[in-house]
């Protein structure tokens, strides 16, 4: 099946107890025994399964192309439990341009646990196979980088790892599965904060992690058990809900990103654009030959903070918030908002300067988007 069909009828969309064309939102903690030393009673309490969240589990198998996936309670909850896959002594490479919430549970939270970090620049695969140590049991992936968009060879990468018997584990986030298959590319875990373009209605916060590893599954819905990052059933009825036109929404979405990337790059009023959709990206070609468009996010870099600031009172169409993925535009400033937990010296080395702008495009009429963007620069 094509993706929507699949986003549609590939996964378990209609209720089995009851027929209905929805499933439900079980609303319940617990569940009745029909007897006791009943080895086939299939639910017994919601934080070890639900039937609306055990639809949206095989919905997101579906999605991901993926033999297993788990969900929880927010895209981080899906990244700390990945990452607790790590023993101490273990050693993991991240990007140094990671999300702000995954590099504050690396510097803050692994080193508790005996585990070590190097942040590298996963675009130059000499520059991770130098840091590999003896004890490296992760490569951490995020392609394309928030908020910079930069990008690394998935595949490159993946054979390097595979070489060391070192694990990769990709956050797909930006492009989801629709546009950057990271199993089909070889990578053992995809984890992605499905509050964005999943769900795609700014109304849920939840995340995912897929893979075709059944001894990663079996650990991840471990930890899901016994840390209780569960999802809440009436966040999991939205994402089976948003699911469903997921790949209309992001299809307009992205073809909205590349006829704005390409207005503000030519914009005397913007100092650089950062999208993987433009050929000016120094990886463009990368990005293209493993994902099938530059995505819908994108950054641009305004040349002071007196223009940032009147830029964003100027600008109407796109929410200034937090998040990302939403049927509507969204406007972040990255430094102080996702990047706000770093240092300003972090925030410095990664790039993430004060005049830096974050849009995820949603799916409005271009026509009226780019009127909005030359009215808000036109100062």
């Amino acid at each position: 099946m094509k993706d929507n069909t699949k986003l549609l009828h590939g996964y378990t969309v209609l209720d089995e107890y009851t027929g209905a064309a929805s499933v439900p939102i079980y609303q319940t903690s617990t569940f009745n025994n029909s007897e006791l030393y009943c080895a086939q009673q299939k639910h017994l309490y919601t934080r070890f399964s639900n039937p609306t969240t055990d639809a949206l589990e095989d919905g997101f198998r579906c999605l991901e192309n993926a033999a297993y996936a788990v969900s929880f309670a927010s895209g981080m909850g899906a990244i700390s439990n990945v990452l607790m896959l790590l023993n101490a002594g273990d050693h993991v490479i991240f990007p140094k341009e990671v999300y702000g919430g995954t590099c504050q549970f690396a510097t803050t939270i692994l080193p508790k646990y005996q585990i070590k970090t190097s942040f590298v620049d996963l675009a130059n695969v000499e520059e991770v196979a130098t840091a590999i140590q003896p004890n490296t049991r992760m490569i951490y992936m995020e392609t394309p980088s928030n908020p910079l968009l930069k990008v690394c060879d998935i595949k490159a990468l993946v054979s390097l790892a595979n070489q060391k018997g070192i694990m990769t584990v990709a956050d797909n986030t930006f492009m989801t599965s629709l546009f950057q298959d990271c199993l089909a590319l070889g990578v053992d875990i995809v984890v992605e904060s499905v509050t964005k373009f999943i769900n795609g209605h700014s109304d849920v916060v939840a995340g995912l992690a897929a893979t075709n590893n059944e001894d990663y599954y079996h650990q991840l819905k471990l930890f899901q058990k016994n840390f209780g990052a569960i999802l809440g059933v009436e966040d999991a009825w939205l994402i089976l809900r948003g699911m469903k036109t997921m790949g209309i929404r992001v299809d307009h979405a992205v073809k909205n990103a590349q006829t704005l990337a390409e207005f503000l790059e030519h914009h005397p009023k913007i100092k650089h654009v950062y999208y993987p959709g433009l050929t000016s990206h120094p990886n463009h070609d990368i990005h293209m030959m493993q994902a099938k468009n530059g995505g819908a996010v994108l950054s641009f870099e305004l040349g002071s903070k007196e223009d940032l600031l009147t830029f964003t009172k100027r600008i109407q169409i796109p929410i200034l918030a937090v998040s990302l993925g939403g049927v509507e535009s969204i406007l972040s400033h990255p430094a102080t908002m996702s990047h706000a937990c770093l240092t300003p010296e972090e925030r410095v080395e990664q790039g993430v300067v004060d005049g830096l702008l974050r849009l995820s495009c949603g799916i409005e009429n271009i026509e009226d988007l780019l009127a909005d963007f030359e009215q808000a620069l036109n100062f």
